[in-house]
């Protein structure tokens, strides 16, 4: 039987080399990647196609050949459609061992940097803002998927990855073994995706309440009650129409910003005199997630998760307005504040630590320790200072990237 890789071509020189003749459970792991990989029914591991540190690391799962190719169609369509999911790299299929007896087909996706599984986060030093910034995150990303007439079939803590966005947490979805698109997404089967949802993190936060390990206090059904009312939320407030008050000049403005505050760009709205009422019916008909990361990346060329981007964009406008007499257009001061405030900022953190946290979350955690410093001492103690305090007392207890690195 003859050894098949399909996938990515400049990924997979990379992938070749990886010992396909051994099963996957005698695969040697680095320790620190081994913690940062969730529970699966399936067996997994995390690699590192060379010894080099900075190499890419994968994830790589054995299913079954049917599986694996259909898992890998998936999500190289949500990929297309930049929805929050892993990258699909490639299938490799006839394995067999030293022996000649087979091996499971195996489906090779590219890790996701700085993400988290769920019992990291949970087992971890937490507040109940953390988890309901989790619940938040989770419910985005199943609306995100929904928008895009996709039913995931499996929506669960274990399918999800976690990653630090400014206060809260961005979701990712690491698998889609069981999702499918549809033309139409019916509400019968969001509801059934809200089902499957609602018992699968109730049954995760259980199995972790008897570990001893949860949240003291949490209670694993109001939780998993939370993720479905924010989804509801969410999803009524991008697909229901609202009436508003046709002599408030500035009703459909604010609108529009709720929208904007969720995440959402409005690519098309409808706005109609309702009959009845005589109230301005104003009804969203095509909204796209990625609202601030879009602004960012056009002002400045900067890749974040939206959360970030909405929090340097309020540094921005902040030094913007301080600079109002100029000139300069946005997208010139724009320049200017990413040459002048960001990166000298960035810069100041050591470069043996520098991949500990993602650099937006990085500036916005330093943002963050400049407000608390401030209030400690009754004055602005400038962002200089406060990102060497962060470097000093923060920075050093901080793992996101699971590397350990040392500070020298």
């Amino acid at each position: 039987m003859a050894l098949r890789i399909t996938g990515l071509g400049e990924e997979i020189a990379a992938v070749t080399g990886l010992p396909w003749q051994q099963s996957l459970e005698e695969w040697p792991e680095d320790p620190a990647l081994a913690e940062k990989r969730g529970i699966s029914r399936h067996v997994v591991r995390l690699v590192r196609a060379t010894t080099d540190a900075d190499a890419p690391v994968y994830a790589v799962k054995e299913t079954v050949s049917e599986f694996a190719n259909r898992e890998y169609k998936v999500l190289r369509e949500l990929t297309s459609l930049n929805a929050p999911c892993v990258e699909q790299i490639a299938v490799v299929e006839g394995r067999t061992d030293s022996a000649g007896e087979e091996l499971p087909c195996a489906i090779v996706t590219r890790f996701l940097p700085y993400s988290l599984p769920y019992r990291v986060l949970l087992s971890g030093s937490v507040t109940a803002h953390d988890i309901n910034t989790m619940a938040n995150a989770l419910a985005l990303l199943l609306v995100r998927l929904h928008l895009l007439g996709f039913w995931w079939g499996d929506c669960s803590l274990s399918n999800t990855l976690f990653r630090r966005d400014a206060e809260g947490f961005a979701a990712y979805l690491v698998d889609a073994e069981t999702g499918e698109f549809q033309k139409t997404l019916s509400d019968g089967q969001r509801e059934h995706d809200l089902d499957i949802a609602m018992f699968n993190v109730a049954a995760e936060l259980e199995d972790l309440r008897l570990s001893g390990v949860l949240y003291p206090g949490m209670d694993p059904v109001r939780a998993a009650e939370a993720v479905i009312r924010r989804y509801r939320r969410i999803w009524s407030a991008l697909k229901e129409r609202q009436l508003l008050d046709p002599k408030d000049r500035h009703a459909v403005e604010r609108a529009m910003r709720q929208l904007h505050d969720l995440g959402f760009a409005v690519e098309e709205v409808s706005i109609t005199i309702d009959g009845d009422t005589q109230l301005l019916s104003f009804q969203p008909r095509l909204v796209a997630a990625g609202y601030h990361t879009q602004r960012l990346r056009e002002l400045m060329g900067i890749e974040t998760e939206e959360l970030q981007a909405k929090r340097l964009l309020a540094s921005f406008d902040r030094y913007r307005a301080r600079h109002e007499n100029t000139a300069m257009s946005v997208t010139e001061m724009a320049k200017v504040w990413f040459l002048e405030v960001f990166e000298p900022i960035i810069n100041r953190v050591p470069e043996q630590m520098r991949g500990r946290v993602e650099r937006a979350q990085m500036f916005h955690e330093i943002l963050e320790n400049r407000w608390y410093l401030s209030e400690q001492k009754g004055t602005d103690v400038g962002l200089e200072f406060a990102a060497d305090n962060y470097v000093e007392e923060i920075l050093p207890h901080r793992r996101d990237s699971g590397v350990d690195l040392i500070a020298q």
